[in-house]
C-alpha cells in the first residue's frame, strides 16, 4: 500500500543560468527553475507526478536516504520536498 505522505531530499544545484534539482533516489525525477522560489513549486510537481507515476505503474517507492547520508558540493543545498498524494490522487 502507497503512502498519503512522502518526504525526499532533492539536490538543489545553483549555477549562472539558474537552479536544476534532482532526487538521488529517485532516477529521472528532475527539474529546473530561475529561482530558488520556482525551483521549489517545480520540485515538488515533479516529485509528485514521478511518485503517482510510479504508484499507477505498481512499482515499489524507494525510503529516501537520511539527508545525513547525502554528499552534495559548495554549489548544492539539500532541500526536503514533500508530496500529499491525495490531492495528487484526485
Amino acid at each position: 500500500m502507497y503512502k498519503d505522505l512522502y518526504v525526499f531530499p532533492a539536490i538543489f544545484d545553483y549555477a549562472e543560468d539558474g537552479i536544476s534539482v534532482e532526487f538521488p533516489d529517485l532516477p529521472g525525477c528532475l527539474t529546473c527553475g530561475d529561482n530558488t522560489e520556482e525551483a521549489l513549486k517545480n520540485a515538488k510537481e515533479a516529485l509528485e507526478l514521478h511518485l503517482y507515476s510510479m504508484e499507477k505503474d505498481n512499482e515499489p517507492i524507494p525510503e529516501p536516504t537520511p539527508i545525513d547520508k547525502i554528499k552534495i558540493e559548495s554549489n548544492q543545498v539539500l532541500v526536503l520536498v514533500e508530496a500529499w498524494m491525495p490531492l495528487v490522487r484526485s
